[in-house]
């Protein structure tokens, strides 16, 4: 499995927990929220550092399209993603 993390230092931590959950529903896609790191309290950050996704190599057609819509979608929502 490869790992690529995702993040949006503006996100909600709502938002990371509802991309997980759509993300979980595709067979050969796992993730983990990553706790935030940053030493101080900042109402403008997100409670999240991010989010890592593993992708079996030898994920279907479909399942990779849908993976990337999904990740589109709310990236395009909340203002991009970093990687």
């Amino acid at each position: 499995m490869s790992e690529r993390v995702y993040y949006n230092r503006q996100m909600p931590l709502a938002v990371y927990r509802e991309l997980a959950a759509h993300l979980q529903l595709l067979d050969g896609v796992s993730v983990r929220l990553l706790p935030q790191t940053c030493s101080h309290f900042d109402y403008e950050l997100s409670q999240i550092e991010g989010i890592a996704v593993a992708v079996l190599p030898t994920l279907d057609p479909g399942t990779q399209a849908r993976y990337e819509e999904i990740l589109e979608h709310y990236g395009l929502q909340h203002g991009g993603w970093q990687c």
